[in-house]
């Protein structure tokens, strides 16, 4: 049996409209609501209203041809077409559609589709191999397979910080970062070179020349940055360990984004040889996870075991539960176990200023240069942050700097005696359509907490907003690292 020829007409012109991207003529041709659906291999939509958010962040499909076209009738009033493509570039594809007349118009109402195959998916990988490198073939890391921040060495690779310029211009490193080398050495294996946010820039996952990489936990969201692309792999099931780096929240951000374990280290704690600065006086080694058990694994390899016991009290600042989303403090007073005490740390833009002065006057000093010499090498966000920060004073940094030692101590004050238990961002990932430096200013206010004090900070995937994740981050002094994640498996969260 044909296709009625009214649905036929639908039909095609969906088509045509994928052909150009139009993303009106796409939006009008899903059924408005909240039950309409769409899949991929990134996962599920649910709502006309996260449909067209997720259609107009994509910029169009590759070049195809529909090649078969099948139809069976369900209802008098609905339809399943399954569709098969070829793409001019190589590669198939097919389309599942169930189509519904109403009103007088046929709509989409779910929708399923499967790309053509990739050898990898670049927005996420800069490169990849079957590893890269192999690890001892003994060890209590064997068999893990990393993927490694490209703001790391590893040998006889360049680093390219997320920026095609930098990464043509990058000399190729003759020995693995001693963080790199450490895994190695525990039996886990190089899995490739997974992208940044240029020159780790960023808390937000978007990266204008190689892509976003998807969120592994919440279809159409942003990853999280600046440790994008090792926390997406993780969240796949491409790697087991992120090795990542943390200045601002660049492993915490994704890891509460994707639902993953993820611990900044004690700030110079793990060596940082071989790493891309951006701000020394915050720079951390951290990793991510999808369990507690693996992120367990590679810190008591990697860390001295002989962290400090922690105090039994826990606490969260009150300004951080005035600040975050309705529905995300609702979520963590009712995870909080037991009784979670409120403490005062003081107005959170102060700890923001503070850390954005010395945060940006430090990156200008690290790439100041390079940005003067190619100042249309990076994309809109990133270059705008090195604009304010060419302006910082010395006056300014210097009073900045002051405030960051005398914050640092309240912190410090407090995680002798307590540890600190917050939402590690304000709420679940944003749409990559939301006004991210809103969420950007947000999320800074949490995060300085921790990276002032130049303490260990580990996000746990405990919260659920509606589908979400939103971590928990637990903060303690120096050095407690492996009791951070102790006392977070011990608490029954996720294993």
């Amino acid at each position: 049996m044909s296709l009625p020829a009214d649905l036929q007409e639908a039909f095609d012109a969906y088509e045509r409209a994928l052909a150009t991207d139009d993303v009106a003529a796409l939006d009008d041709a899903f059924a408005a609501g909240p039950r309409t659906l769409r899949g991929d291999g990134d996962g599920l939509l649910v709502g006309h209203d996260a449909i067209s958010a997720f259609r107009s962040t994509r910029g169009g499909i590759a070049p195809r041809v529909l090649d078969r076209v099948e139809s069976r009738q369900l209802a008098d009033d609905c339809w399943l077409i399954v569709a098969t493509s070829r793409y001019e570039g190589g590669g198939s594809g097919l389309q599942t559609q169930v189509w519904q007349l109403s009103e007088g118009r046929w709509r989409i109402t779910a929708a399923h589709v499967t790309g053509r195959t990739r050898s990898f998916d670049t927005s996420v990988w800069r490169t990849v191999g079957d590893p890269l490198y192999q690890g001892a073939f003994d060890g209590p890391l064997l068999g893990l397979r990393v993927a490694v921040k490209d703001v790391f060495a590893v040998r006889g690779y360049r680093i390219g910080a997320g920026n095609p310029t930098w990464l043509r211009e990058a000399a190729r490193e003759r020995e693995h970062a001693p963080a790199v080398l450490d895994l190695l050495k525990g039996g886990a294996s190089v899995r490739g070179l997974a992208r940044t946010d240029e020159l780790a820039y960023s808390i937000a996952g978007a990266n204008p020349h190689y892509g976003t990489p998807a969120n592994g936990a919440v279809p159409g969201a942003l990853p999280g940055g600046s440790s994008s692309g090792p926390a997406t792999a993780v969240a796949t099931g491409q790697a087991d360990v992120g090795l990542a780096s943390d200045t601002a929240g660049s492993v915490r951000v994704p890891a509460s984004y994707q639902g993953l374990w993820g611990l900044r280290t004690t700030h110079g704690l793990v060596p940082r040889q071989g790493m891309l600065p951006l701000a020394p006086s915050f720079d951390t080694v951290g990793w991510l996870t999808r369990t507690g058990a693996t992120l367990e694994l590679v810190a008591a390899w990697c860390l001295d075991d002989d962290a400090p016991p922690l105090p039994s009290r826990l606490v969260v600042p009150s300004e951080v539960l005035r600040l975050v989303d309705p529905a995300t403090r609702e979520a963590f007073e009712s995870w909080a176990p037991g009784t979670v005490e409120e403490v005062e740390v003081g107005p959170l833009d102060a700890w923001f200023e503070a850390f954005r002065v010395v945060q940006a006057a430090e990156a200008w000093r690290a790439h100041g240069a390079w940005i003067d010499a190619h100042p249309d090498a990076v994309g809109p966000g990133v270059r705008e942050r090195f604009a304010i920060a060419r302006d910082v004073t010395a006056s300014d940094e210097a009073s900045a700097r002051a405030e960051v030692d005398r914050l640092s101590g309240v912190i410090r004050a407090i995680v002798d005696d307590a540890v600190l238990v917050l939402p590690t961002t304000p709420g679940p990932a944003p749409a990559r359509t939301d006004d991210l430096e809103h969420v950007r200013a947000a999320t800074l206010r949490m995060t300085a907490l921790a990276g002032i004090g130049g303490l260990p900070a580990l996000s746990v995937p405990a919260l659920r907003v509606g589908p979400a994740p939103v971590g928990v981050c637990f903060v303690g002094p120096r050095g407690s690292d492996l009791s951070l994640i102790r006392l977070a498996r011990s608490l029954g969260g996720p294993a």
